[in-house]
């Protein structure tokens, strides 16, 4: 494997380990939230969509190259088998042909679930500020819901009162 497809095939892993981590149940959206917000992430996320947009040029290019080589050694390999000039070079081919469609696959999925990361972590984001504005929500309600039984309260002492009061005045 050379540089550049080891150097992916890395890529590909630390990502895969990264979207393990991030579906982890037992750690909540708001300890992700808190984590991200570091003052160091602030910093690196003026870059962020530099780098992100560089990285899907990257592995776009990387794909498009791996689909080229899969369909070059595709079309020799029905030349190749017919011919007999080197009786070796239809296993040649088809060492090739693995090796580029090995990466393919590494360029492919390695694209895909930089996408996937990218999304999961806005949808990490937006959940734990979604569970915190219901929190908020949850406790203005509790205080709507205190208040409104108060003035109920009040409503039904103030309708005694006038009720006796029309009594009274009849008596």
């Amino acid at each position: 494997m050379t540089l550049q497809w080891a150097a992916v095939a890395t890529f590909l892993y630390a990502e895969i380990g990264l979207i393990l981590i991030f579906c982890l149940p037992f750690i909540p959206p708001q300890r992700w939230q808190k984590i991200f917000s570091f003052n160091v992430w602030g910093k690196i996320a003026t870059f962020w969509n530099k780098a992100f947009l560089t990285i899907i040029i990257l592995l776009i290019v990387l794909f498009l190259d791996a689909v080229r080589e899969v369909r070059k050694y595709s079309s020799v390999h029905t030349i190749e088998k017919s011919s007999t000039s080197r009786p070796d070079a239809y296993e040649h081919t088809q060492m090739k042909l693995f090796r580029s469609q090995r990466n393919l696959y590494i360029s492919g999925f390695s694209l895909f679930f930089w996408l996937v990361l990218r999304r999961l972590v806005t949808l990490i984001t937006q959940l734990a500020k979604e569970l915190s504005n219901k929190g908020v929500l949850k406790t203005q309600a509790e205080n709507t819901n205190k208040a409104a039984k108060k003035f109920l309260e009040e409503n039904e002492k103030l309708k005694r009162f006038l009720l006796a009061k029309v009594h009274c005045r009849k008596l």
